[in-house]
């Protein structure tokens, strides 16, 4: 699923897709482009998210039946399944919801601008960087979310601006040159956020280490609020320059000759990339390989190739609704952070992608 603006180059709708089998809706001043095979994944896919948050919502420590479920959500948190339900669960779910959105889009657009399937935010480095940003803040300043939500997007967005000019040649970003600077910062980062650990308090270490373990437990509105806003807000902008963005695949002179502003464009996308994924990591922590499987998911259940952003947040808060569903029913007595689970999983795929010998 692509979605461009008007004056968005007229090429033909979603490549890889047969002309003859793409459908174009028009939502005032934005045009979408979908084919049918993407219509059926994503409504598989919200199904599958529907019956995952409600799996979510019944079952923990207290489990609930389908008609306490139901009576809870309306009753509007009156109860004591109400008070489970709204004050625990659902915000839980919301923000596993918007957080997996937010990591799911992201990742599509830095793995279309870094031309290589590995580009996701965890791998480039820019989640490491805000995941720094609040660790700093959490152990040297303190504060509540809103303090490590903006500290979190100011790093991750310093550490943008770093890799972008270092990858800059020749007035051009992209490719395996942003990957491998990328993970190059990301290390040099995550050195730091040992450091800044080890020489903190250890009250507030124990407290910056859950965090950056990434975990779903004890969200609040607030938590669901940051993640909500980032999406609500910044999805829609990746989708409106997500046709450009598949133009752009074909090569720069190509996007070029078409009218595609090709470094401004990857200008822009990075940065509003950058901002969603810090958000997800602001309202969760770190969760590893959301970013990097959604895109590459939706592709394979498409079998469109182009930049599908709406797809892949959708696939991605399937994902992290159900590792964090795993994650509360594992059978263990200490409750697992979800990003444990994801970073099982995630290296699980990305094995069995090298494995395959797929082109990354």
């Amino acid at each position: 699923m692509t979605a461009h603006a008007p004056h968005a180059p007229d090429a033909s709708a979603a490549p890889g897709a047969p002309e003859g089998r793409v459908l174009r809706l028009a939502l005032g001043p934005v045009r979408l482009c979908v084919t049918p095979s993407t219509v059926v994944v994503v409504a598989v896919v919200v199904v599958l998210l529907l019956a995952a948050g409600c799996g979510a919502l019944m079952t923990g420590t207290i489990r609930l039946s389908a008609g306490e479920l139901v009576g809870a959500l309306a009753g509007g948190g009156q109860g004591r399944a109400g008070r489970v339900v709204w004050g625990i669960r659902l915000p839980r779910l919301v923000t596993a919801v918007c957080v997996g959105a937010a990591l799911g889009a992201s990742g599509c657009v830095f793995q279309s601008v870094s031309r290589n399937a590995l580009g996701s935010p965890d791998v480039i480095g820019f989640t490491t960087g805000a995941a720094t940003g609040a660790t700093a803040q959490i152990v040297l300043v303190g504060g509540g979310g809103l303090a490590t939500s903006l500290a979190a997007v100011g790093a991750g967005l310093a550490t943008a601006v770093v890799v972008y000019l270092l990858a800059r040649r020749r007035r051009r970003t992209g490719g395996y040159r942003l990957v491998l600077i990328g993970i190059g910062v990301s290390g040099m980062l995550s050195a730091m956020t040992t450091i800044l650990l080890a020489r903190s308090d250890l009250d507030l270490a124990s407290q910056a280490q859950v965090w950056l373990a990434g975990s779903l437990a004890a969200r609040t509105w607030e938590h669901a609020g940051i993640g909500a806003i980032g999406v609500v807000v910044l999805v829609p902008v990746l989708a409106v320059f997500a046709r450009r963005l598949s133009v752009m695949e074909m090569g720069d002179d190509q996007a070029e000759g078409l009218g595609v502003a090709t470094e401004r464009t990857r200008l822009v996308v990075m940065l509003v990339g950058v901002v969603l994924a810090a958000s997800a990591v602001a309202a969760a922590g770190p969760i590893a390989f959301v970013a990097l499987a959604a895109p590459q998911i939706t592709r394979r259940l498409t079998g469109v190739a182009g930049v599908q952003v709406l797809a892949s947040a959708l696939v991605g808060s399937l994902l992290l609704v159900v590792a964090d569903l795993v994650s509360v029913n594992l059978p263990s007595r200490l409750a697992v952070p979800v990003g444990l689970v994801t970073g099982v999983i995630g290296g699980l795929y990305l094995l069995w992608v090298l494995s395959a010998k797929e082109d990354v």
